[in-house]
């Protein structure tokens, strides 16, 4: 398994990271433990997480992914990095949400005491606040950095202009600045390349995308004009909704039929030129990848090793076009 440096820092982590959002309610502990246990034994040393999680959201599940992650590493104590986020909903409160400098301190401190550890090694923002003032939250991160609670600052779901105001408040401040960015990047979801990646590689952000497979529509396991099962991530009530208005349409079926069809020539799976094409990307650091089962790890690593042809990036950024 191939380390890299996380942008600017020194951290080094492995080219695919662990995503676990579904680790307490799709999966049981054993089977999480099982994941994971794969994960490690395949060279993946890099595990994210999020105080939220797992999903679907419930208010009686939060925090259950980190209590499992947090039992898992007592148990195995493996060499691993660990990242987890905040600014998600935790509590009923008025402050168990945001960026105020109360509730980030606070929820890393929740977040650490489910993990059973000291510190993290990576620490976002989950999405931004726009209510809490930039440098409040901020400075909140860089007492965590200089407490020893965690040891670099990442944020998820940022736009370039808010990442571009988080750089120069940082810098203005002399505060932590930020090393990795976290976005919704795949061939169904390409928006980010205007900006936001451009901004990333010129300042050496790390990124490190999830949703690869647009939640499963890359897979191939979906067909054009069929119902999806009512056991899949798009037939999940409200949540499967939300799925089904990102990804479920004529246009983005065109663009998993051409997935599946360059991956029946080149003798891989839809799921494995999906991620292919993501490694492929120069901005791209780290890809997340999920498994519900232990054995869909080793396509996740299979896709290290597949070298799409010219001819075939060039086929799928024509059909993904609508969506840069």
């Amino acid at each position: 398994m191939e380390r890299v440096n996380l942008g600017r820092s020194g951290l080094r982590v492995s080219r695919l990271c662990l995503g676990t959002m579904i680790f307490g309610s799709q999966l049981d502990e054993d089977a999480a433990f099982a994941v994971m246990d794969r994960a490690v034994g395949v060279g993946i040393d890099f595990l994210d997480l999020a105080d939220v999680y797992p999903v679907p959201p419930s208010p009686d599940a939060w925090g259950r992914t980190e209590e499992i992650v947090g039992r898992w590493l007592r148990s195995r104590r493996p060499a691993v990095a660990v990242a987890t986020k905040c600014v998600g909903r935790v509590g009923p409160g008025a402050n168990d949400l945001g960026g105020s400098r109360k509730h980030v301190i606070e929820a890393c401190e929740a977040s650490l005491r489910r993990l059973q550890a000291e510190r993290v090694d990576l620490y976002y923002l989950h999405h931004p606040d726009l209510g809490a003032p930039m440098e409040e939250t901020l400075e909140a991160l860089d007492r965590l950095v200089q407490d020893g609670k965690i040891h670099y600052v990442g944020v998820s779901n940022f736009e370039a202009w808010q990442l571009g105001l988080a750089m120069a408040v940082a810098a203005e401040r002399r505060l932590a600045r930020v090393a990795v960015v976290q976005p919704r990047y795949n061939l169904l979801n390409r928006g980010y390349e205007r900006d936001l990646l451009p901004l990333c590689a010129a300042a050496d952000i790390a990124v490190v995308p999830y949703n690869p497979l647009g939640a499963g529509m890359l897979t191939g396991k979906y067909r054009r004009g069929q119902e999806p099962p009512a056991d899949s991530r798009f037939g999940l009530g409200e949540y499967g909704r939300m799925y089904q208005q990102r990804y479920w349409s004529d246009r983005m079926f065109d663009v998993a039929e051409e997935v599946e069809a360059v991956g029946r020539e080149i003798g891989a799976s839809a799921a494995c030129v999906a991620l292919a094409w993501l490694l492929a990307q120069p901005a791209v650091t780290v890809p997340i990848v999920g498994a519900s089962r232990p054995e869909q790890l080793d396509d996740s690593v299979r896709a290290l090793e597949v070298r799409l042809a010219r001819e075939h990036l060039d086929r799928l950024a024509r059909v993904s076009q609508p969506f840069v």
